[in-house]
């Protein structure tokens, strides 16, 4: 992993004139950052792609970034090491917070299995404005979903510090909303979501 160098003296932020809060007047509703964290197989991408096209139909202004999409281009120099899970979280948290300043509800898709690592992206904006949703699977469930046959890779030893198998995922200790993402069906979980969006007034009651 290449390390950052510190931000030089000389760079100065730019203040817009076209605010945030501008922009949420725009759009009709706050932007925020939906944290959804699980294991592998969890549901995450399944549930926040669900909730922007609930969001979508509303009138609201979303964005997924999901942990595969994002390993395509921005953190294509990215493995799977601690330290390299760690700045994946990091770049993905900065690029949170732009789309949030944007007016944007931005919704992540990403195992992020430390909490140091959450809660690093929650130190980054206000409170309130980060909403960790927990995607609450069994171990189990997710390996017998397996799509695309990871569990049994990492089970065999081919997959090195595998989140649930040979690394370990951290279970948030107070997520703003667990959703049972095992059992229950997408559009209560969807409903769940959405409902305490309603509930913090990111949105209006629809």
């Amino acid at each position: 992993m290449t390390a950052q160098p510190p931000t030089n003296n000389n760079v100065v932020w730019h203040h817009a004139t076209v605010t945030r809060q501008r922009r949420e007047q725009q759009n009709g509703h706050r932007s925020a950052i939906l944290w959804f964290t699980g294991l592998s197989g969890a549901g995450k991408s399944t549930l926040a792609h669900a909730v922007e096209e609930a969001l979508h139909q509303r009138g609201c202004r979303t964005f997924v970034l999901d942990g595969d999409n994002v390993r395509h281009g921005l953190c294509k120099d990215l493995g799977f090491s601690t330290a390299d899970r760690i700045e994946n979280i990091r770049r993905v948290g900065e690029i949170a917070k732009l789309f949030m300043e944007s007016g944007i509800i931005v919704l992540t898709a990403f195992i992020s299995p430390f909490r140091a690592d959450r809660e690093r992206v929650r130190n980054m904006v206000e409170h309130g404005e980060f909403i960790e949703i927990y995607c609450d699977t069994p171990l189990e469930i997710c390996e017998a979903r397996d799509t695309k046959g990871l569990y049994e890779k990492a089970r065999a030893g081919q997959i090195p510090e595998f989140t649930g198998i040979s690394s370990p995922y951290e279970t948030p200790e107070n997520p703003e909303l667990a959703v049972n993402t095992g059992t229950d069906e997408l559009d209560a979980c969807v409903r769940r979501v959405i409902d305490e969006m309603t509930r913090r007034g990111i949105i209006s009651k629809g």
